[in-house]
């Protein structure tokens, strides 16, 4: 089984993605409601390496789909 993404059409969704990002963030710092935080650090990076790893995923999917079909031939036999 082959994975096949379009890298371009991955990167497209980054904007949509951030765009979401920042307006979840804008509504969990409203002034407003005393009762919310700030956003935790540890949602900040766990954002972050999902667009890293998309980002990655992007411009090396077919290198990453050929270690990992290697890898899998080595165990199988």
């Amino acid at each position: 089984m082959r994975l096949t993404v379009n890298p371009l059409r991955m990167l497209a969704l980054l904007p949509g993605l951030m765009a979401a990002l920042m307006l979840r963030i804008a509504i969990a710092r409203d002034p407003r409601d005393g009762e919310r935080g700030d956003v935790p650090g540890w949602v900040m990076i766990t954002l972050m390496s999902a667009v890293l790893v998309a980002g990655l995923l992007a411009l090396a999917q077919e290198q990453l789909a050929a270690m990992f079909q290697d890898a899998m031939g080595r165990i199988t036999g």
